[in-house]
C-alpha cells in the first residue's frame, strides 16, 4: 500500500542510549528511506526560539528593496553564496524559472586551511547585522542533526555507524532561505518550485512558513507535507540514493502555487542541504548491488556531480 503521509520519528530514540529504542529507530528511518524517501523528526536540536530569529531575519532580508538585495548577487559563484535573484533557477529538463529568489549561506571552515581558501566566503548584509550570526547558529545546528541522521543510516546500511562523519566534515553544506513572492500575475507554467529532486546526502527542512510541499509516493500520487510544530523534515538526496543503488529513494517533490485566493500570501522556506566534501566517492555500497539490484550509476565524486546538476538547474555555465 502506498504511503499516505511521511513518518514521524523521535531522533532521541537513536540518542538515547537504550539499545532497543535505538535499533527501532534505525528500523523505521530506513524503512521510511527505502520507501518514500521523507521522515519527520522532533528532538533534532533546534529550538524554537532560535528557528523564530531566523524567519525574522530571513524576511527582513527579502523585504529590503529590490536594488539593495541585488548588491548581495555576485557573479561566479553559481548561487553558493548570497543572493539569487527571482526566477533564475529552475528544475532539471524545465525551462520555466521557478517563482522564488533565495540566499545561501556555505561552510565556515576552521581548521583545514586549503578547504577553507577552496569554499567561496559568506556574504555579510550590512543592513541587518543578527542575519549573518543567527543563520550560522542554524547551520551548525542542522549539521550536527545531519551528521546523527546519517550515522543512523549507516547502520540500516550496514556499515559502520561512524562511516560518515569524516565525509562530511567540514561538507560543502548550504542553508538556504527562500522567498517565495506574492504571485501578482497568471503564472503559466511556473510553479513555486517545480518537481525535483535533492543533489545532496540528504535535506534538513525547517517548518516553512505556508503550505505547498508536496511528495510524490510510489503509487504516483502527490502527498501534501505540513510542517508540524517541533519537527522538521529529513528527505534522501541523489548523492545517497546513488551511493546506495537506488536502495534509497531521492523522492519527488515540489512546492505548488497556492490556489487563486491565497496568490496574496507569500511563502518563506529554509531547508539545508546536507553536502560531503567534495572528494567523497558516490560509488554504488558494493552491499547494495545484487543480481536482482545491478549497478545503476556511474562512479562519480561528490564535486563532480555538484557541479553536473548545478548546471542542469541554471547556475552554472
Amino acid at each position: 500500500m502506498a504511503i499516505k503521509s511521511i513518518p514521524q520519528l523521535d531522533l532521541s530514540d537513536f540518542k538515547s542510549g537504550d539499545a532497543v529504542r535505538k535499533g527501532k529507530f534505525v528500523r523505521e528511518l530506513g524503512k521510511a528511506y527505502e520507501e518514500i524517501g521523507f521522515v519527520a523528526i522532533k528532538n533534532h536540536g533546534l529550538d524554537d526560539t532560535t528557528t523564530s530569529e531566523l524567519y525574522e531575519q530571513v524576511e527582513a532580508f527579502f523585504n529590503l528593496p529590490k536594488s539593495v538585495k541585488e548588491r548581495y548577487e555576485i557573479e561566479g559563484l553559481a548561487g553558493q553564496r548570497g543572493f539569487t535573484s527571482f526566477g533564475k533557477e529552475h528544475a532539471k529538463n524545465h525551462n520555466a524559472g521557478d517563482l522564488k529568489e533565495f540566499w545561501q549561506f556555505g561552510q565556515c571552515v576552521k581548521n583545514n586551511e586549503p578547504l577553507n581558501e577552496l569554499y567561496p566566503k559568506n556574504v555579510s548584509v550590512k543592513e541587518l547585522p543578527s542575519f549573518n550570526p543567527i543563520s550560522m547558529r542554524v547551520y551548525k545546528s542542522l549539521e550536527d542533526a545531519g551528521k546523527i541522521m546519517l550515522q543512523a543510516i549507516a547502520l540500516h546500511l550496514s556499515l559502520d555507524e561512524f562511516y560518515f562523519d569524516d565525509k562530511i566534515e567540514n561538507g560543502n553544506s548550504i542553508l538556504r532561505a527562500i522567498y517565495y513572492p506574492p504571485i501578482t500575475h497568471e503564472p503559466g507554467d511556473a510553479v513555486r518550485s517545480a518537481e525535483h529532486e535533492d543533489i545532496n546526502l540528504i535535506t534538513l527542512l525547517m517548518g516553512a512558513s505556508a503550505e505547498g510541499l508536496q511528495v510524490l509516493n510510489r503509487s504516483n500520487e502527490w502527498i501534501n507535507v505540513t510542517a508540524l510544530p517541533g519537527y522538521i523534515v529529513v528527505n534522501v538526496g541523489d548523492m545517497l540514493q546513488r551511493l546506495t543503488n537506488g536502495k534509497l529513494k531521492s523522492t519527488t517533490h515540489r512546492v505548488v502555487n497556492p490556489p487563486k485566493s491565497k496568490w496574496s500570501t507569500p511563502r518563506f522556506s529554509i531547508p539545508f542541504f546536507l553536502h560531503p566534501i567534495a572528494q567523497m566517492d558516490l560509488s554504488c555500497l558494493e552491499n547494495c548491488i545484487t543480481e536482482e539490484n545491478p549497478k545503476q550509476f556511474e562512479d562519480i565524486t561528490a564535486g563532480e556531480y555538484l557541479d553536473e546538476r548545478l548546471a542542469e538547474i541554471g547556475l552554472k555555465k
